[in-house]
């Protein structure tokens, strides 16, 4: 089990995207949620908003899953949360566990957060330490804060590693504008 406190600063998931190694992939996946308000889902967890969230509205353990079409290789999610905001809403123990589908789910992580503030990093990799391919990704959030029921998770973003091409090793850009240019299409 790991333990999260703060996050360190210019710890932005946006920041290693610019780097050209990693990729946001979470749109090429089909979200579900084990519970939640009226306003506060899916909708609100994917927008790269920081001031909204998911809320759930049920019992404990609350679920997050992330499915996709093929086999994906994933090498890291991140998840944004805020303790000064949401108090006993924030989760304190998370599961994370990847499978084919909801039947054969393996938890891989398991976290205890101390009062998070900001992005938290969960790297995926299997015993190899390569990163893990998947078909689905659920988070469980087993405990929040203060012992509070419901949740609040404010962004989740999945990440892949980019690979190199087989023509050749192209230099890696650096500025968005680049990034359109470093495949051939």
């Amino acid at each position: 089990m790991t333990t999260v406190g703060k996050t360190p600063p210019g710890a932005d998931p946006k920041q290693l995207e610019r780097t050209g190694t990693v990729r946001e992939i979470g749109s090429q996946a089909v979200w579900s949620l084990s519970s939640c308000k009226p306003g506060f889902g899916v909708d609100q967890l994917r927008d790269d908003n920081l001031e909204t969230y998911w809320q759930s509205d049920g019992s404990q353990p609350h679920l997050v899953n992330i499915q996709f079409r093929r086999k994906t290789t994933v090498k890291m999610l991140c998840i944004y949360a805020d303790y000064k905001s949401d108090e006993s809403y924030t989760p304190s123990k998370i599961s994370v566990r990847v499978g084919h589908n909801f039947h054969n789910l393996q938890e891989i992580r398991q976290l205890e957060m101390v009062e998070p503030s900001g992005w938290i990093h969960i790297p995926l990799l299997n015993l190899a330490n390569s990163p893990i391919r998947t078909f689905m990704i659920q988070i469980a959030v087993l405990a929040n804060h203060q012992n509070g029921r419901d949740t609040h998770m404010r962004q989740i973003k999945v990440y892949t590693p980019v690979e190199e091409t087989s023509i050749g090793k192209f230099p890696r850009c650096t500025t968005v504008d680049f990034m359109m240019y470093r495949t051939i299409r």
